[in-house]
Order: C-alpha cells, then sequence, then structure tokens
C-alpha cells in the first residue's frame, strides 16, 4: 500500500542510480510555492537540473497568487544552485480550479476536494514533462505536513503511467526537510502564508481564527 511506503528512500535509490550513471536528469518540479519549493531546491538541485514548473489555479485572490509567483521567481534568482534552476508558469485558469472541484466545496481541507486539486494541478505538470522530455517530474507539495505525500505519489504515479512519463517518488518533510524550509524562508525574509491557498482553505483558516479568540476571550 502507498501509505506503506518509505518515498524518500524510493527517491534516494533512483538518485544513486543516477549518480553511477553520471548523468544529471532534467526534472520538472510542480511548485505550490516558495517556502514549500526552498528545501527541496536547495537539496535536489545537487543532482538535477530542474525546471520549476508553477501552476497553481487554485490560488484565492488573484492579489495573492501574483505575489506568490513573484516570490517564487525572486528565490531562485537567489538561491545558489550547483545546477541551473529555471522558471515555467503554468496559465492561471481560475475556472479550471473551480470545475475540478465542484460539488466538493464544502468537503474540510485534506480531504477529496484536496485530491481533485492535486489530479488537476499534476495533470498539468505531468503534460508539460513529457511535451518537454523531461526524465523525471514530481511536486513540492510532499513537503507540507498537512498534505498527504501517498496519496500525492499515488496521484503522481497514475498520471505518469497513462503519459509515459517517470515520476520522481518524494516525502520531503522527511529527514526535517519541513524543518529546513521554515529555516530557508527566515534566511530569505520569505512571504509565508498562513493557509493553503484556494478560497476554501482561506474561509476555513479565518474561521480557525475567529473561534481562537472567541475562545481567549472566554479565558
Amino acid at each position: 500500500m502507498a501509505n506503506q511506503r518509505n518515498f524518500q528512500k524510493e527517491m534516494e535509490q533512483v538518485i544513486s542510480r543516477q549518480k553511477q550513471d553520471g548523468h544529471v536528469p532534467a526534472l520538472l518540479l510542480h511548485s505550490c510555492c516558495a517556502p514549500c519549493s526552498s528545501y527541496v531546491l536547495e537539496a535536489l538541485s545537487r543532482d538535477f537540473s530542474i525546471t520549476v514548473f508553477y501552476y497553481n489555479p487554485n490560488i484565492y485572490p488573484e492579489e495573492e497568487y501574483w505575489k506568490r509567483v513573484e516570490e517564487q521567481k525572486e528565490f531562485i534568482r537567489r538561491l545558489p544552485a550547483v545546477h541551473p534552476i529555471s522558471f515555467m508558469e503554468g496559465v492561471y485558469d481560475k475556472e479550471n480550479f473551480y470545475q475540478a472541484v465542484k460539488g466538493l466545496e464544502h468537503i474540510p481541507e485534506g480531504g477529496e476536494r484536496c485530491f481533485a486539486c492535486f489530479r488537476l494541478r499534476l495533470g498539468e505538470a505531468v503534460k508539460r514533462a513529457k511535451e518537454g522530455n523531461f526524465d523525471y517530474v514530481t511536486t513540492t507539495l510532499t513537503i507540507s505536513p498537512m498534505k498527504n505525500a501517498g496519496k500525492l505519489n499515488q496521484i503522481g504515479e497514475e498520471l505518469c503511467k497513462k503519459e509515459g512519463v517517470c515520476w520522481l517518488p518524494s516525502d520531503f518533510k522527511k529527514k526535517n526537510g519541513y524543518k529546513r524550509s521554515t529555516e530557508l524562508s527566515r534566511e530569505y525574509g520569505m512571504y509565508r502564508q498562513d493557509y493553503c491557498g484556494c478560497v476554501f482553505s482561506l474561509r476555513e483558516r479565518e474561521q480557525e481564527k475567529k473561534e481562537h479568540l472567541a475562545q481567549l476571550s472566554k479565558e
């Protein structure tokens, strides 16, 4: 089963094989935001030639989207990478996101609505990886403690199998990856959002804040 697999170890095995072959593979890395990409780029740029693919039509509001795009570009520009890192932006097609999650709007974060969103974004990443003849494709999303790494890898592998593309398994939160990403965010003075990105996660976060304040007022 997916949740019994050690995706971090599987990724390390892929990297080890590539090193033995003396090959620096091309990786299309779907990124959800600069903070989440920070540790991933620091670690993987030693062994891959990376193109960061920023495709996140779920982001709300639009000003938030552009803020995150610029933060991603700025981090890539500033990071001293072993191998080159380039940037590719997808289309900010908000309606595609709303269509993908139609009927799932009221499902709490972390459930089927998020899985549909994963499938939308990873589907576009896999498509671009095939078009660009990349050796591998993966996502920064597995660095988040709030994201289901097993589900992300399952979706990625399914999509890659259909398109004949190689999925790079990952669980970037392992080996203190998430901790390192927070350190890099502080080091680079990055804007670090407090909600996942979509309007539904924003509403949930705002509700949590209200409930927290209400609880404090009772104490």
